[in-house]
């Protein structure tokens, strides 16, 4: 039988798997994601010959862009890897690390402050890698996008320069029990400060935090709405749009936590209407060391700078200085260059596949997770049951009765020769776990280049973990 694929790797393990494959080359196979045409790819039931096994009736997304992600392609504890810690960080593909090591190889120097080819040429990618991201997430202008060392130097970012001018004593900032902690001390430390209140949102009898009730606390006393777009813990996806536009007709602004969103589903922060929205580099393929705020430009004009130095001026004098505009204001010193750059070659690469096909193909995975991790005895899954409605994020955490989830998190990886690698522990929701009665949970989370046997993989392994604890009852 024929199929159309690209891919020398994964072309070689179709072929090993199914001899009878005849692999048919369209073009150049290459690691920019963004020249690829991403599809499903068919074979014909046809050209099946009698003794033939079954053929695959698609190649997923998982499959197909395994093969740029070099650091899957290895064996833990004597046993393929199971990468299943995305919601942690995710894996880097091919092409991003060539870009970083191409800035350090052939034009490594320091930005905005040379005329020599060099510095001109790494001002020119930082800055475009700037205009990526605003493109990505359809910023009304490349100047509404602030790097920063990752989602929490964004949010503290707003706390300090925003919060502290604009809140005052008596003043309300509301969140949900379920936020990440990085969005709850910078406002805790603020409110110390200006004696603003916090007030917190519970969940509702679905896991997932109680719109309505948020709609309910809602007041002129309110200033400022934090909330997650995707819960890192629960899966939960919350309407953004319905918060803001409560939010704003009561004369409150909005800060979206996306960490959890932007590299998963597309998000489109003008239809999203929220005054403030972070994101981290190293969560959606790109590296380590960056991330981004984006704030509505009127916003970022009235708003003081964060930190003091070189790079965010406009002039100084011995007892004063003036300030650049943004988002050069609240950019002090040398930015980390090759981390930016690299975050613009991982948008080229999520691009290239499609935002919208990344969400669906993920959607189909939660819910193959979630349904398997149903079939453990004793699991306790958190958050929503998944809708066609209202589907879940691809994670999944979760309890087995009477394990630890640290000791499950250690099995999966060293023992019974499995190699799955998960996390445990409270995830930065020590609030929402403490709302759950439980110090900490196992944590299952997927990303595009994942697939149904992974999942699989890791059920097997956790099956084996659980017969081996109840051994000892």
């Amino acid at each position: 039988m024929a199929m159309v694929i690209e891919g020398a790797a994964f072309a070689a393990a179709v072929t090993t798997k199914f001899p009878s494959f005849r692999i048919i080359r369209t073009r150049p196979t290459s690691t920019s994601a963004s020249s690829r045409t991403f599809r499903s790819f068919s074979a014909s039931a046809s050209t099946l010959k009698e003794g033939d096994p079954p053929a695959p009736l698609s190649v997923s997304l998982g499959h197909y862009t395994r093969p740029d992600f070099p650091i899957l392609h290895q064996e833990v504890n004597g046993c393929k890897l199971v990468y299943l810690d995305n919601a942690a960080t995710s894996q880097k593909p091919i092409a991003v690390m060539k870009a970083v090591q191409n800035y350090y190889e052939a034009y490594n120097s320091n930005v905005h402050r040379g005329i020599h080819s060099l510095s001109a040429r790494a001002t020119d990618e930082y800055e475009l890698a700037r205009k990526k991201i605003a493109s990505f997430i359809n910023a009304s202008d490349s100047s509404e996008i602030v790097f920063t060392r990752n989602a929490t130097e964004a949010i503290n970012l707003v706390a300090y320069s925003w919060g502290l001018q604009n809140l005052k004593q008596e003043d309300e900032i509301l969140l949900t029990v379920a936020e990440h902690h990085s969005s709850i001390v910078p406002w805790q430390l603020v409110a110390q400060k200006t004696g603003a209140i916090l007030k917190f949102v519970s969940l509702n009898q679905d896991e997932v935090p109680d719109i309505n009730m948020l709609k309910e606390m809602l007041s002129t006393k309110t200033k400022l709405v934090v909330v997650h777009h995707v819960s890192n813990m629960l899966a939960s996806v919350l309407p953004v749009e319905d918060i803001v536009l409560w939010a704003h007709e009561v004369g409150a602004k909005v800060l979206v936590d996306a960490c959890q969103s932007v590299p998963h589903m597309v998000v489109d922060v003008q239809n999203l209407n929220a005054d403030f929205l972070v994101a981290s580099s190293h969560k959606m393929c790109g590296p380590t060391g960056i991330g981004f705020l984006y704030g509505k430009s009127h916003l970022l004009s009235a708003m003081p700078p964060f930190l003091g130095g070189g790079e965010m001026i406009s002039d100084v004098f011995l007892d004063h200085s003036t300030y650049a505009e943004p988002p050069s204001r609240f950019e002090a010193g040398t930015p980390a260059i090759g981390e930016a750059i690299g975050l613009g070659a991982a948008i080229d690469y999520l691009t290239g596949i499609g935002m919208q096909k990344i969400h669906d193909y993920e959607v189909e995975l939660a819910g193959y997770l979630y349904e398997s991790l149903r079939s453990v005895s004793n699991v306790r899954i958190y958050g929503p049951v998944p809708t066609k409605k209202s589907p879940r994020a691809a994670l999944c955490s979760f309890n087995v009765e009477n394990i630890h989830p640290t000791d499950i998190a250690t099995f999966l990886d060293q023992q019974f020769q499995h190699g799955v690698a998960i996390r445990s522990g409270h995830h930065c929701a020590q609030p929402l776990h403490r709302y759950l009665g439980i110090n900490a949970s196992a944590r299952v989370s997927l990303y595009f280049y994942n697939t149904k046997e992974d999942v699989d993989s890791f059920i097997h392994a956790l099956n084996d973990t659980v017969n081996f604890f109840n051994s000892f009852k």
